[in-house]
């Protein structure tokens, strides 16, 4: 079984050597989708790839989003016959030791397992302040009642696991959003097309080192995206 895990990556140099040795513990492989990063991120990549053949890397010429990256990875992944394909994101938030656990969900029978900040009520997330949890609460709440998938609890996480086929169904070249929209239009398209997904609670660890990617222009991508996909956009 080929498990490849997605990471889009923008100046995560500081990340990468505590990283990296966590994921290939799983028996997993890697492919870095880098955007140009200005710190040395694809060098310290590029140093890895010559310990080991389980990390690939795109470099791609600009700041092109983490939507697009993801896409990128994807066709990569379907190109290469990888049945499982992970998102996961390279600052340290999301704790490799629980791919096993995705992996053992998808075998239950789930196409797509989300890894969750918020099951049984709990709220999981290590880092935050009082604000960022209670947009991040929100969010959810509020893509998930417009959409009617009321069923999850985290449809704007980035740690999840598709089933090969999930991500075969979907037109790419129809996904528009770009930031943490992202997240919630592929779960929508996902559901739409009939697919079984599930959850899996997961602690989330804000960032260390390096900058969080959120800003006012991606909230309001994400609050927009939610009603074009409920009018059939």
């Amino acid at each position: 079984m080929k498990i490849l895990i997605v990471l889009p990556t923008y100046n995560e140099a500081k990340n990468l050597d505590l990283l990296i040795p966590k994921i290939i513990e799983q028996r997993v492989e890697l492919l870095f989708v880098d955007d140009s990063s200005v710190d040395g991120t694809a060098e310290i990549i590029k140093q890895w790839m010559r310990k080991t053949d389980k990390i690939n890397l795109i470099q791609r010429p600009a700041k092109l989003g983490l939507g697009t990256a993801y896409i990128e990875g994807f066709k990569w992944a379907l190109d290469k016959d990888y049945q499982y394909i992970f998102e996961m994101d390279a600052d340290l938030s999301h704790d490799p030791a629980d791919i096993p656990r995705f992996i053992s969900k998808c075998e239950e029978g789930y196409d797509l397992v989300i890894g969750s900040r918020y099951t049984r009520g709990t709220i999981s997330v290590i880092g935050w302040d009082f604000k960022r949890l209670l947009l991040s609460k929100f969010a959810n709440r509020y893509a998930t009642t417009i959409l009617g998938l009321r069923f999850l609890t985290d449809v704007t996480s980035g740690y999840r696991c598709y089933r090969r086929n999930v991500l075969e169904s979907i037109d790419f070249d129809r996904i528009k959003s770009n930031g943490y929209a992202f997240q919630i239009e592929m779960v929508y398209r996902a559901y739409k097309k009939g697919f079984k997904i599930g959850e899996i609670p997961i602690i989330f660890y804000e960032r260390n080192s390096g900058s969080s990617k959120m800003n006012k222009k991606i909230v309001r991508e994400a609050a927009l995206m939610v009603w074009k996909l409920r009018l059939g956009g």
